[in-house]
């Protein structure tokens, strides 16, 4: 245990919360390597035909892993991307919240991460940046489990899938290491952020305050960002909602790149789109609740949002309009933007006359 959230706990509740993973049997996983290798290096040139990204950072390398082995990789992210926070918090605490808190908060962690790993198939991680590993850096990850339980379920073609699945994931690499400024720029949003957290307890009723005067406006604040969006001050408020925007063009171009570079080589792609899109949208209950609090509700309107910010711009300048939004950090849409895909329209178009 050390600091402000007690790691270890935190990995404990998370594999708890993951449960006993299926198919571990090595005849169930048995060319899953293999084969991510081989989806991962065609994807990653299918994406650069398709976008004209290509990665600044040498090829794309592909990792099988489990659940655990996910869990592991984002808590060494969290703790990095979490570190100016937990400072902040140690600096408060006392006797007692030293003892208590970091268990709670680790525990809480934990339960969210565990909750996620069942669920995710795939991610590109681009937080861990450590210089002395190199070696668990820019990392393309597939969970086995999740996968394989998906193709049995709907008996997805593995070949196919598989693929498919890389797609996006590379797509998000070339995104990030494809564009000269995006990991910086990102990582300079999220940081900041971080950055300005005020753990101050006084900031909860400031919090249920702003809850309540957002209700009576009709608005919701934790409608961008989850609990995140609604303990933010006004300053983290206009962060968030730059984050919001950029994840929204990034999940929108995701979506857009993956079925675009798999036309005609993945016949089964619409209906992998399909299952994944209800999977996404068709939580109940205790899901539902926890999708909103962490702020996964959000994340999913990115997807259909900014699918549709991209057909909209696209419709209005072609290719080569879309392409302004790589140009440079401040052709990225707001979150406003994405919404009225005219409003950004303009404003781009205006720059580039002016210059």
């Amino acid at each position: 245990m050390s600091g402000a959230v007690d790691w270890d706990v935190a990995r404990t509740v998370a594999r708890k919360v993951a449960g006993r993973e299926p198919y571990t049997a090595a005849r169930y996983r048995d060319g899953l390597e293999d084969d991510f290798d081989r989806y991962t290096a065609q994807a990653e040139d299918l994406v650069a035909a398709c976008t004209g990204l290509r990665s600044l950072s040498g090829n794309a390398r592909g990792r099988v892993t489990d659940r655990a082995g996910w869990v592991d990789a984002n808590l060494a992210s969290f703790q990095r991307l979490l570190k100016p926070v937990t400072d902040k918090l140690e600096d408060k605490m006392d006797d007692k919240t030293s003892t208590i808190g970091p268990k709670f908060a680790g525990a809480e962690l934990g339960a969210m991460l565990g909750w996620m790993s069942t669920r995710v198939l795939g991610q590109y991680d681009l937080l861990v940046i450590e210089d002395e590993k190199p070696e668990e850096q820019d990392i393309v990850y597939y969970v086995a489990p999740n996968v394989l339980a998906l193709e049995k379920r709907y008996a997805f073609p593995p070949d196919e899938f598989r693929l498919w699945l890389a797609l996006h994931e590379v797509t998000h690499r070339a995104q990030f290491t494809g564009v000269p400024w995006m990991r910086e720029h990102f990582l300079g949003l999220v940081n900041g952020t971080m950055e300005s957290v005020d753990p101050d307890p006084k900031r909860f009723l400031a919090a249920a305050q702003r809850l309540l005067e957002a209700r009576r406006r009709g608005e919701d604040p934790m409608d961008q960002g989850g609990i995140m969006a609604l303990f933010a001050s006004e300053e983290q408020l206009e962060v968030i909602n730059e984050v919001a925007g950029l994840m929204s063009l990034l999940e929108g171009h995701g979506d857009v790149t993956m079925d675009r570079a798999g036309h005609g080589l993945i016949p089964s792609q619409d209906r992998f789109a399909r299952v994944l899109r209800n999977r996404r949208m068709g939580a109940s209950g205790f899901t539902k609740v926890f999708q909103r609090l962490a702020g996964f509700e959000a994340k999913l309107k990115q997807y259909a949002e900014g699918e549709s910010f991209i057909a909209e711009v696209e419709k209005a300048g072609g290719a080569a309009l879309m392409d302004l939004a790589w140009s440079e950090p401040a052709n990225v849409p707001s979150i406003a933007e994405i919404r009225e895909p005219q409003l950004w329209i303009d404003r781009v178009r205006a720059s580039s006359v002016a210059a």
